[in-house]
């Protein structure tokens, strides 16, 4: 009790706070005899007793002082992880490392049950994920052969678990998950049935809970299928199980369901599934769908009506404003400039442009239909738009009627339509002036297309199309370095404007830089790979460039786009030829005079190779062919003559002869081999052609005479004489292969009689063909440029907006 204090109410709080324990006072250790009697002997060098693990002691030792015995701590001998083990040499080891690593973790033991279908179970969905991995890449016949081995690892798995006595824990989950995706992957790969099959096991299986939205992928498959009324009834099917509360999937349903029911012409069902949805939750393709079907039964009022809800539906997006950067917040511009092209923006983007084309579509379905002529139907279209939140779209219509009058041939009417934009912003001014050059370039009008052209391109100097419409008005004056420095100029606008490429590579070969213009047209067929154009002209660049071999295979790639193109299956026969080689040369010709009986060179090149193989009677139906061509032509009636005496059938030429003199009577070649055959026959007649020949001859002496005197002038004065023809490239290009052709028949083998050798100078005379010149190539096909075509006229479509 001594040591015990009670608390009085007048005790103070801080007393005993400086109370002093002499135990730990260090200034009277010298006097301290215990102290002073372990410092001398080892008694304070001896071990302290310690527990098994170093550091901690079995208990506190009592220190002896002159104060007593007094207790000391347990943790008061030294500091974590100090032992006196290390007076013997061993190492400092504070986190007990020296004992090596831990022992490995016990392995498990695959061999139980339960373990191995959970292994089955990880197989089975890499597989499902490989599957549609496979499929997301393209490789739907992988996917599927994934999707069938995840199946068989499933019902191995099923089995497994029956076999352990785990049935009641199948994991439903991933049968549900095999099964889908078999269906779809069979779905993907086309095998309808299979896929239905899968399906089937799915919906009739009650444990699978919403199983039956999956009839809406059933009533797909059996839309794709063209049975209809079975699509409707699946996809009704699907709309019964679905609750009101996911509303946006209903609407989905009934949208099917209306395609459907207009598939099957049943207009007036899909315009009750369209206008419940536009009432419920109005879109942009179900209001054009209805616009169709009340286009379809011819309901005018109706009509007007849908095409008014069409152009007020709500399309969701935000204004463009907010992504124009503004000029005092840095951070809110670096914020605009990151989402003005993200995948949100571009996703508004393409809404946008799907709802104008699909009102333009619609505008231009039913202006015709909606009052009494297409021009009122169209002013109304356009009255509507302008109240709309698509005003833009207005002028676009307005460019559009303008473009249906040129499909109506009405061009007058088009011409004023696009005269009215000359006041307008400078976008539609552009388009409407790019038409109007356009249609007075085609009307050779080129004044006028050249004003038009100036004025598309002051109102937007970077449209293509005004450009290239201005490099064909000065491609038409010739100055073709000016033409080439604006098409390059809509190249830099649009590298991916064809048009200005191929008038660019016509222009280096007007300009007879053939390899500029190679790379032009190669540049070309690497965008426009099945173009027999383009192909013609690289085969005709490659002619130029004297390589024939090169010209042959790009003359054989039109003909695989082409196969009855008359015009390059006459040029493949020509390059034959002149390699040497007769009779693919003969093949082209031949085929190219089935597909086009009326090519003069044609015609000639295989009567003078049945000549030259001394078949003379099949080359005479080709002559006579060119004789009802140029009926005026002496010299394809000459040549039937000729042939039918070759083949020695005297009687019909001596026939042929008179009829050509019938119609020749100052023909001299003719009543030579009149007076000839005549001779050889002993007929009466000769005296009488012999004395013709002989006027003739005279008469033929006189001209000769009267004729130095003109050809001197024509010499000196070549614009004097009445009927002369300038050639161009084009024309001195036919005309020399004309004359290679006449100089063959000439040199072709004559026969053992005297008269067989005739006058060069009438076999070869020249003819006016009444056909005209053979400058274009016959439009049979595809249309197609040609070797010697000047330029292409800007017709590919893009002068005109696009609809």
């Amino acid at each position: 009790m001594e040591n015990v204090h009670l608390a009085l109410e007048e005790d103070d709080l801080y007393s005993g706070y400086n109370d002093y324990n002499p135990t730990f006072d260090s200034e009277e250790l010298e006097n301290d005899v215990g102290f002073q009697q372990a410092v001398r002997t080892s008694h304070g060098r001896r071990p302290p007793m310690t527990a098994k693990f170093p550091g901690t002691a079995i208990g506190a030792r009592p220190l002896v002082s002159s104060f007593g015995v007094t207790t000391r701590p347990m943790t008061a001998v030294r500091a974590a992880g100090y032992t006196s083990s290390l007076t013997r040499g061993s190492t400092f080891d504070p986190l007990g490392q020296s004992k090596g690593p831990a022992p490995p973790l016990e392995a498990k033991n695959e061999d139980t049950p339960e373990e191995k279908i959970k292994i089955l179970e990880k197989k089975v969905n890499d597989l499902i994920e490989e599957s549609c991995m496979a499929h997301s890449m393209g490789s739907l016949q992988l996917a599927l052969e994934k999707a069938k081995e995840a199946g068989r690892k499933e019902r191995a798995l099923v089995r497994q678990r029956e076999q352990s006595g785990n049935a009641d824990h199948i994991n439903l989950d991933l049968t549900y998950s095999v099964l889908l995706n078999l269906a779809n992957q069979y779905e993907n790969n086309e095998m309808y049935p299979e896929a239905l099959n899968s399906y089937q096991v799915i919906v009739k299986n009650k444990m699978f809970s919403n199983a039956g939205r999956l009839k809406v992928n059933m009533a797909n498959i059996y839309f794709k299928q063209k049975n209809y009324p079975k699509a409707i009834k699946f996809y009704r099917m699907a709309l019964d199980q679905i609750s009101n509360a996911h509303k946006e999937m209903r609407i989905k349903i009934m949208q099917n369901i209306g395609v459907v029911f207009v598939r099957m012409g049943q207009y007036s069902d899909a315009i009750t599934s369209f206008e419940h949805i536009m009432s419920e939750s109005p879109n942009i393709k179900t209001g054009f769908n209805l616009i169709l079907c009340y286009y379809a039964i011819g309901d005018r009022e109706r009509m007007k009506k849908a095409f008014q809800k069409l152009i007020s539906v709500p399309l969701g997006i935000d204004d463009e404003d907010k992504y124009i950067p503004s000029n005092d917040d840095t951070s809110s511009n670096m914020v605009t400039e990151a989402i003005k092209n993200d995948k949100l923006h571009q996703m508004e983007r393409d809404l946008k442009i799907l709802a104008e084309k699909y009102i333009m579509t619609a505008a231009k379905l039913i202006a015709p239909a909606v009052e009494t002529s297409f021009a009122t139907g169209f002013d109304w279209c356009v009255d509507m738009v302008k109240s709309s939140q698509y005003v833009e779209l207005a002028n676009d219509l307005e460019i559009n009627k303008a473009i249906t009058y040129l499909r109506q041939k009405d061009f007058n009417q088009a011409v004023e339509t696009l005269k009215t934009f000359e006041k307008k912003d400078s976008r539609v001014k552009s388009a409407a002036a790019t038409n109007l050059s356009f249609l007075y370039f085609l009307e050779k009008d080129y004044d006028q297309a050249d004003r038009y052209a100036d004025l598309a391109m002051t109102a937007d100097r970077y449209n293509p199309a005004a450009l290239i419409n201005k490099g064909n008005t000065v491609f038409i004056k010739q100055d073709y370095e000016k033409a080439a420095e604006f098409y390059k100029e809509a190249l830099r606008n649009d590298s991916s404007c064809t048009e200005a490429l191929y008038n660019l590579g016509l222009t280096y070969k007007k300009l007879n830089r053939l390899e500029e213009a190679l790379d032009c047209f190669l540049k070309l067929h690497a965008i426009l790979r099945n173009s027999a154009q383009v192909m013609y002209q690289l085969a005709h660049l490659y002619e130029l460039l004297e390589d024939p071999q090169q010209a042959i295979e790009w003359l054989m790639q039109v003909i695989s786009v082409t196969p009855t193109d008359p015009q390059a299956l006459a040029k493949l026969g020509e390059l034959h030829d002149g390699e040497g080689d007769k009779s693919q040369a003969f093949q082209y010709y031949y085929e190219s005079f089935r597909y086009f009986p009326s090519n003069i060179d044609v015609i000639e090149w295989l009567g003078a190779y049945y000549i030259e193989t001394q078949f003379c009677e099949k080359a005479i139906q080709y002559f006579e062919r060119a004789t009802l061509i140029q009926p005026t032509q002496v010299k394809w009636q000459l040549m039937v003559a000729s042939c039918y005496r070759r083949s020695g059938n005297y009687q019909k030429a001596l026939e042929t002869y008179k009829d050509i003199h019938h119609k020749f009577p100052e023909n001299v070649e003719c009543l030579r081999f009149l007076v000839r055959l005549c001779t050889d026959m002993g007929l009466k007649e000769v005296q009488e052609y012999a004395t013709k020949l002989k006027k003739v001859e005279k008469m033929k002496e006189i001209r000769e005479q009267v004729y130095p005197p003109m050809k001197r002038m024509s010499q000196s004065c070549p614009q004097c004489l009445i009927g002369s023809r300038s050639l161009d490239s084009s024309h001195s290009s036919n005309s020399t292969k004309g004359e290679r052709l006449s100089a063959k028949m000439r040199s072709l083998p004559a026969s053992s009689e005297p008269y067989e050798a005739s006058s060069p100078k009438e076999l070869d005379a020249s003819y006016m063909d009444p056909l005209g010149p053979q400058m274009e190539r016959p439009k049979t096909g595809a249309k197609r440029r040609t070797e010697d075509d000047d330029f292409a006229d800007e017709e590919l479509g893009d002068d005109l907006l696009p609809e």
